[in-house]
């Protein structure tokens, strides 16, 4: 199970006197801590004192036991956690194995964990008589529904998709950094409920974000020097090449499709407002594709994941150089099959 999916019906932490939880991000895994102490432990802060955390440097199985088989005077159960158990699974796995067979009907034991291998007996008998929660990086849908739910549940705005798309093309996947944009965007915000693609462009990502705008923009006005100019700027300040590449691909994936949606019928204006374009940028991007041509525009998609497969080892080329040779692409200033 996802963290979100828990997250989102806690009720299932009901019952699992063994808890596992995998992946590597941090936020997830506090959330599902603090999500397992409410429901053992509940809401009561004082009920702390039946919680015990246990670093796993030198740690012994029986300490973990006893501590699982021992009365709380404070509570009529027990919470104990151990953080980095991916040794001490290993050292303690017949044990555990065991424990999960017959577990202690008044504890619940979370394990802590960056990695976990489901073909393991442990895993395989957890599957019947505990929980494993998975805390990866979100991605696609998974991720653009936490950023609505942050907004909505944590700040109470709404935040239109579009919105929800560009935060993390211009702060990352990472949900600390996620948190302290949204945190930053409903502040600014104010008393107006939503937050909109102009929020978000004036306030997320700093002078990175506005410099990959100003080198997008440059592209679809015929500047490659300018964005060229914009590229370097980037890579000099340290930005990472697949970020840059997200940058361009949010832009230009969608006159790829309204380049499609025109080719079915319709005006083009018609179609890059269907395609997402922001409003004040529909007349520019039209001129842009009428500039370049349909030969071309109908090759924009295969210049971006040309480029995505060459920044991930598919060519010899530096990182500079494809990203200027696709931005040259991009702009019309070189043949599409160079």
């Amino acid at each position: 199970m996802h963290a979100t999916d828990l997250l989102n019906n806690p009720a299932r932490l009901s019952g699992s006197p063994v808890i596992v939880v995998h992946g590597d991000e941090p936020q997830l895994k506090t959330a599902v801590r603090d999500a397992t102490r409410r429901c053992v432990l509940g809401e009561d802060p004082e009920d702390d004192v039946s919680l015990t955390r246990f670093d796993p440097d030198g740690l012994e199985w029986r300490t973990v036991r006893d501590e699982l088989m021992t009365l709380s005077m404070f509570s009529n159960r027990r919470l104990v956690v151990v953080d980095g158990a991916d040794e001490f699974i290993s050292e303690h796995r017949p044990s555990l194995e065991a424990y999960v067979e017959s577990p202690s009907s008044r504890s619940v034991l979370l394990l802590d964990v960056k990695t976990w291998r489901k073909n393991t007996r442990l895993a395989k008998r957890l599957a019947d008589g505990g929980l494993v929660v998975e805390c990866t990086e979100l991605t696609g849908a998974r991720l653009q529904n936490w950023i609505v739910d942050q907004c909505r549940n944590v700040h109470g705005k709404q935040i239109a998709r579009n919105a929800a798309v560009l935060i993390p093309e211009l702060a990352g996947t990472g949900l600390t950094s996620l948190t302290q944009e949204i945190a930053k965007l409903a502040a600014y915000l104010g008393d107006r409920p939503k937050i909109e693609v102009d929020d978000v462009r004036a306030l997320v990502g700093g002078w990175r974000a506005e410099t990959t705008w100003k080198m997008t923009d440059a592209v679809r006005d015929g500047q490659p020097a300018e964005a060229l100019a914009a590229l370097a700027k980037l890579l000099a300040a340290g930005e990472a090449p697949q970020r840059l590449l997200g940058g361009i691909n949010y832009v230009f994936r969608k006159y790829a499709k309204a380049t499609e949606l025109s080719r079915q019928g319709g005006s083009l204006h018609n179609a890059l407002r269907s395609a997402g374009v922001f409003p004040r940028d529909i007349d520019s991007s039209e001129r842009y594709l009428r500039r370049i041509g349909r030969a071309r525009a109908e090759h924009i998609l295969a210049f971006l994941l040309a480029a995505d497969a060459a920044l991930k080892g598919g060519s010899r080329l530096g990182n500079r150089l494809q990203l200027e040779q696709l931005l040259l692409r991009l702009s019309g200033h070189v043949p599409a099959a160079s």
